[in-house]
């Protein structure tokens, strides 16, 4: 008889960690698939698979993601199989198709349900691509076929699957209309027991001075320090702000090195070099820590007045989730995906995302009157407990899976 669950994911565990080991913490039997980097969780026999080879040279290139996910799909087949030689037979197997693993998994576990995650269909025009022309330059059509193209075996996963979850209404919104009505939105959460609004602490930076809580600061996360997520925007509003709010210091958190989501720097530069390029800024007062342990993003979340968070219309980021989560002052794009979690002047603020000007006043206002946005912070955490719970992402999943039937002791 089929039981427990498979995930499928090209780096498991991915966004299923949480889910998983609560399956397991509840006695269903878990397993998974993913390529040969997936990091792996402890307990959950992972079936890793590696490429044979890479992408057909001189392949037309319309057709080199599908060719890419379909010699991924061909080797997470060959790894499911080998489960099944074990003897594992899932109930239900939920799986990110992003990457083309979930397109063979019905030949070897025909009875077995299927849930695929939703987290971002790609389109040529009206999303990411082409929204930000000053960087990118026009789009050509070849640009908007080529992002059109990125989606076949996603639609193949979707067509078979017998759920479909999508983290925010933007994300379910990206689908096509044949999936949109039977989406179903919950996000996986962050934990708002252990993220949740503190006092801040003295912060020390990484030359050995420190930033004491009362000081004006500027928070902004951004993984892969690229303009996606409105780096240069930013950098132009600083000049101002440094200027009209002398102690005012800034913090900013990601890895430049990281290959972006979006395109690349030109000329094998960085995106932050791009972004601060003729930018006149104080280098004492402007804080780049690259990548840092969570307990340490979190710090200097609670010591900002002010936190940060543009994107292009692409997937909402966790740091803004736990920026919520600690009652953050949020001043973000008006972008599709972060009205989802924002409105403006109710639990943040929302400003034109190409309207550096707008944002240096919001900055420079929150820098010099930090008690006038209490109200907004207390709206975003409430905002997080509603939208980004844990807890309610998992009572969710374990919903949903049940429907499906997969046996789940306990409530």
């Amino acid at each position: 008889m089929s039981s427990g669950v498979l995930f499928v994911h090209n780096n498991f565990p991915g966004q299923f960690g949480d889910l998983a080991q609560v399956l397991m913490a509840r006695g269903v039997p878990c397993i998974a698939v993913g390529q040969g980097h997936s990091p792996g969780l402890p307990g959950v026999k992972l079936a890793r698979y590696n490429l044979p080879r890479g992408s057909t040279p001189g392949i037309f290139h319309l057709a080199t993601r599908a060719e890419a996910d379909l010699l991924r799909a061909r080797s997470a087949f060959d790894a499911a199989m080998a489960l099944k030689t074990e003897g594992w037979d899932p109930a239900v197997i939920i799986g990110h198709p992003g990457w083309g693993e979930m397109t063979f998994m019905s030949e070897i576990f025909p009875n077995a349900r299927k849930v695929a995650f939703a987290e971002f269909y790609y389109h040529g025009r009206g999303y990411d691509v082409g929204f930000d022309t000053e960087l990118s330059g026009e789009i050509d059509l070849d640009t908007v076929l080529r992002a059109d193209a990125k989606n076949g075996m996603m639609a193949m996963a979707y067509a078979e699957a017998d759920a479909i979850v999508a983290p925010t209404p933007f994300q379910a919104g990206s689908l096509p209309r044949r999936f949109r009505d039977d989406v179903k939105i919950f996000h996986e959460g962050v934990d708002l027991d252990a993220i949740r609004p503190a006092p801040a602490e003295p912060f020390a930076l990484d030359d050995g001075r420190v930033i004491e809580p009362g000081t004006p600061v500027i928070t902004h996360v951004n993984n892969h320090m690229e303009p996606l997520r409105g780096l240069h925007i930013l950098a132009r509003a600083l000049p101002r702000l440094l200027a009209e709010v002398p102690d005012a210091q800034v913090i900013l958190i990601g890895d430049p090195n990281r290959k972006p989501y979006g395109a690349p720097a030109p000329d094998g530069r960085t995106w932050r070099d791009v972004c601060f390029r003729g930018v006149d800024y104080d280098p004492a007062r402007v804080h780049f820590l690259g990548r840092v342990p969570h307990a340490r993003m979190l710090a200097a979340l609670r010591l900002g007045v002010a936190h940060v968070y543009y994107t292009y219309p692409f997937v909402l980021s966790w740091s803004l989730s736990e920026a919520m989560a600690s009652g953050c002052h949020v001043i973000g794009s008006d972008t599709a995906p972060v009205r989802d979690a924002i409105q403006d002047g109710v639990n943040g603020r929302l400003l034109p995302f190409f309207d550096h000007e707008a944002l240096s006043n919001a900055l420079i206002a929150a820098c010099r009157d930090p008690e006038a946005s209490g109200s907004l912070r207390v709206a975003a955490r409430a905002t997080a407990e509603q939208m980004f719970s844990r807890a309610k992402g998992r009572e969710a999943w374990l919903t949903l899976l049940r429907q499906l039937g997969v046996t789940i002791p306990g409530r």
